[in-house]
């Protein structure tokens, strides 16, 4: 056998060979492209799961603590007024339950940013709430006065808004906002 008759076979299985190497190699490259893009589509799906469930702890979050400042503010216009005390008092005991439940699940949810502003909110809700109970309880400490508690809560109000501020543009609300 010549030279001439050996390589014609031989180069038909390289062709053959090679068109199906092709064929492979050009499978192997869409598949992993449409892996890159699938992991890519769950990584978009997954980022916006976590900004609804954020969204909805914000929600959660200024909703309860709202319900809480207006508690409060409640239960000082119900100081003097007997009649209706007890109702304003179980308003606020379960507006502050709620408040503690939601701000705990919020502590594992939010950004130090934030959570710093909704720390300092909470400490002072609670120290609000103490003076409140005591004024409510005829044993308050000095300092202690309806009014002192007005002025807190009107404090209070001013950071609920700034902390909200936050809130909103943490989740990109503020992007959303500026072209308006």
């Amino acid at each position: 056998m010549d030279v001439g008759e050996a390589t014609a076979p031989v180069v038909a299985v390289v062709g053959v060979v090679g068109t199906l190497l092709s064929a492979l190699l050009t499978q192997r490259a869409a598949d992993r492209s449409r892996r890159r893009e699938q992991e890519r589509v769950e990584e978009v799906r997954e980022r916006r799961r976590r900004a609804q469930d954020l969204r909805a702890c914000y929600v959660a979050l200024n909703t309860s603590a709202r319900q809480y400042l207006a508690a409060l503010t409640d239960q000082v216009h119900a100081l003097g007024r007997d009649e209706e005390l007890r109702t304003v008092r179980q308003r606020l005991t379960e507006a502050r339950d709620q408040y503690r439940d939601v701000y705990a699940e919020a502590q594992l949810r939010m950004p130090d940013r934030v959570l710093g502003l909704v720390g300092g909110l909470s400490h002072d809700l609670g120290a609000l709430y103490g003076m409140v109970r005591r004024l409510d309880d005829g044993v308050p400490r000095a300092g202690d006065s309806p009014a002192a508690v007005r002025d807190g809560i009107d404090e209070l109000w001013g950071r609920l808004r700034r902390m909200r501020r936050e809130m909103r543009s943490e989740l990109g609300a503020f992007r959303a906002d500026s072209g308006r």
